[in-house]
């Protein structure tokens, strides 16, 4: 019965299957998770009708992005087993259920739901969904795994762009109050629900003997493997943790702006002849979110041309060279703040979508899905590290006298170190050592 259950998961694409369907599929699910970047427009309204802190109304997000990390390092051997079918079904029953929950919470007065609803039972929604397609794209387009990948990951960047001024409609409509929140709550659970699941349906594995159409597109040949190597083999090679730091050092220098952004350029223009408003502010966030989601497609696919080593020497060299420009003239002029900021915005975001590819050509397609599972923990390492860092010095700094600019010189300079730390890590990846390849008869 179990097998059964699990062959139904894995099904298996019949002759002709048009490969073009399975990004949709796994869009149509990180579309949906993606409404986590959105959480900041149930603050206010929670914060009001409950009487909450910014701190605690901030806990069910936090919690859900450590949730994300935690739940993908540990069911991405779950995912590989039972496939995306399984795990796609997993993530929207859940992402749905933390939104019940959450609507159940608030219109009781009950806090702690709200919490455990979003934070801990969506936030696993979050985890299994954002790994889910990650190993049946690449089987799909082992000629374009970037391009493939960045589609998806794109929607997980993008989703907040939807989320956002459909929940704020939504509040508007149903009211601010907690039956308000809690309707808004319930729409959300149930739409999301039906949303991805189209995602389910759709969804289909290769079989075992497809190719793609045409030849392959040329990448850095030596970097891919035609190997494989297991999730538990891979954490016992240098690459899995060389590439750990590349992430982590990646994503804490991006995520230190983004977390930071509006408060960032009305200090960097302070007292000058050009000060920012605080409604030009949040223009300059949503700008920095659209370039955050166009680098996720635009990046990883020019890896399929370049080669992933290469495209990460420009998310981080780039980077270094964008975070000294920020420093020496970012305020003698807006413009090259904000091209700077969307230049290192598009980095951040390239660097998500790029990483799965980057797995591929080491480590092959056999449980790629759960290593990457594995290496997301590094994503919450730097979602605490960048804005511990950008907040910590900038009060430290104010605190001392500092203002403008000078608020975030000392932070700006510790984001290049990791950065060169990154660059460095990159350096040092070679192809895995044989010794780690799975026997052709246990894959």
């Amino acid at each position: 019965m179990v097998a059964a259950v699990l062959a139904r998961n894995r099904i298996v694409a019949p002759d002709g299957w048009n490969r073009w369907l399975v990004p949709p599929a796994a869009l149509a699910v990180h579309l949906a998770i993606g409404q986590v970047y959105a959480w900041s427009v149930f603050k206010p309204p929670l914060e009001g009708s409950l009487g909450l802190s910014g701190t605690l109304s901030a806990l069910p997000f936090q919690l859900g992005i450590v949730m994300l990390g935690l739940s993908a390092a540990v069911g991405g051997t779950w995912v590989e087993r039972n496939g995306p079918r399984w795990a796609m079904a997993v993530s929207a029953v859940c992402f749905s259920a933390g939104f019940l929950i959450s609507a159940l919470g608030v219109a009781t007065g009950q806090y702690w739901l709200v919490v455990l609803g979003y934070g801990v039972v969506g936030g696993i929604g979050l985890g299994i969904g954002y790994i889910s397609p990650v190993s049946t794209l690449m089987k799909w387009f082992p000629d374009r795994p970037g391009m493939a990948t960045g589609i998806a990951i794109m929607g997980f960047g993008g989703g907040a762009l939807i989320a956002s001024p459909w929940s704020a409609r939504m509040l508007s409509a149903f009211g601010t109050d907690t039956t308000g929140i809690a309707q808004t709550f319930l729409v959300h659970g149930v739409v999301y629900a039906v949303f991805m699941t189209l995602g389910v349906l759709l969804i289909r594995v290769p079989a075992d003997d497809w190719t793609p159409p045409g030849r392959p597109a040329a990448t850095s040949g030596r970097m891919v493997t035609t190997a494989d190597v297991s999730a538990k083999s891979a954490l016992r090679t240098p690459q899995f943790w060389l590439l750990w730091i590349v992430l982590c050092c990646n994503v804490t220098a991006g995520i230190g702006i983004l977390e930071k952004a509006a408060p960032m350029i009305v200090d960097f223009f302070a007292g000058t002849s050009t000060p920012v408003a605080t409604a030009s502010a949040a223009g300059f966030v949503a700008l920095l979110s659209l370039t955050n989601m166009a680098g996720r497609f635009i990046w990883s696919s020019t890896s399929d041309i370049v080669g992933r080593k290469n495209i990460y020497r420009l998310y981080l060299g780039g980077g270094i060279l964008l975070y000294l420009g920020i420093v020496l003239f970012g305020a003698s002029g807006i413009p090259v703040f904000v091209l700077c900021a969307m230049l290192i915005l598009s980095f951040y975001g390239g660097g998500f979508s790029t990483m799965p590819a980057y797995l591929k050509d080491l480590f092959g397609t056999y449980q790629v899905g759960a290593i990457h599972g594995r290496l997301l923990t590094a994503w919450s390492a730097a979602g605490v590290l960048g804005p511990l860092i950008i907040n910590a010095v900038a009060d430290s700094q104010e605190a001392a006298g500092a203002t403008g600019a000078a608020l975030y010189s000392t932070s700006l300079y510790i984001m290049i170190g990791l950065l060169c730390v990154g660059f460095a890590a990159n350096e040092l990846v070679r192809p895995v050592d044989p010794k780690h390849h799975e026997p052709e008869g246990d894959r």
